[in-house]
């Protein structure tokens, strides 16, 4: 039978301690939107991906350009990854851009990599559903708290295989965009910006949550490429996630990809990050 937990007498006045932002607004600097909004004068698409209901697609995105993920023909989640495209091993870190932005990330926040590179892969330029803000639940879209679904958790819940997990997803579509078997590629996924995705924590118990999805077809969220990007993008098996995930039961929609070239020339002095100068310990 395990001990009672007894309150120290003092509880209240350590629950009272005032809370300390760690990474206040204003520790960063902001990029330069108003910059990126003069090279989009002249936009002109170069490419475009369809990821299908329940699979994953990849792309590629040169620095300097514009990835625009779009709901085409209903309310549809995606799970995303990116790659710095010379190096795998630099990859997007979910954690840290949670900790410098929020739990939940809009236009003019950026897509911070894993360290030792740290550095932004992708600043988010527009989003149309940045009036959603936060809603009577908790509840904000595009978050980097979900890890994404996957098989393991899946199996471990329900005692069934299910193929269609965001994560397998992913494994498979980078797989085949390097040419390696699925056990070669999946180290590489890795946790995700869930985009579109409508999620909090409760109230009460502190748990996470999703609930549906307001986009809707024509809706967009659009990164700028600060590095050359390999991307990752799946559909997820939930749909809008208002009624389950991992399912094949719920309807569920295709996303598209667009990547577009701006005025580069526009960008010419643009302040593209390097490396985290941090040498490690002498």
């Amino acid at each position: 039978m395990p001990l009672p937990v007894v309150a120290p007498a003092d509880a209240d006045q350590r629950r009272a301690r005032k809370p300390v932002v760690v990474y206040p607004n204003g520790t960063l600097k902001r990029p330069d939107l108003s910059r990126l909004e003069k090279a989009k004068a002249t936009l002109e698409k170069i490419d475009e991906v369809i990821v299908p209901p329940r699979e994953g697609a990849t792309f590629r995105a040169p620095k300097g350009h514009f990835i625009r993920i779009v709901s085409v023909d209903g309310p549809q989640v995606g799970d995303l990854n990116l790659w710095n495209a010379d190096n795998l091993a630099e990859r997007f870190f979910s954690g840290k851009t949670r900790a410098l932005h929020a739990t939940h990330v809009s236009t003019g926040d950026r897509l911070w990599s894993t360290m030792p590179y740290l550095r932004p892969l992708a600043t988010i330029s527009h989003d149309t559903l940045g009036w959603y803000g936060f809603d009577q639940d908790g509840g904000g879209i595009h978050d980097v708290i979900g890890t994404r679904c996957d098989p393991y958790t899946n199996r471990l819940l329900s005692g069934t295989d299910y193929h269609h997990c965001c994560h397998s997803n992913l494994t498979r579509a980078l797989a085949n965009e390097l040419g390696v078997s699925w056990k070669e590629a999946e180290p590489h996924v890795h946790d995700v910006l869930n985009v579109f995705m409508c999620t909090g924590f409760t109230h009460d118990t502190k748990q996470y949550f999703m609930k549906a999805s307001p986009v809707r077809p024509g809706d967009y969220l659009e990164l700028f490429a600060e590095v050359d990007l390999i991307g990752a993008l799946s559909a997820c098996p939930g749909g809008d996630c208002g009624d389950s995930h991992s399912s094949d039961a719920v309807p569920c929609y295709p996303l598209k990809v667009e990547i577009w070239k701006p005025d580069l020339a526009a960008l010419a002095d643009w302040p593209f990050p390097p490396v985290s100068p941090y040498g490690g310990e002498p």
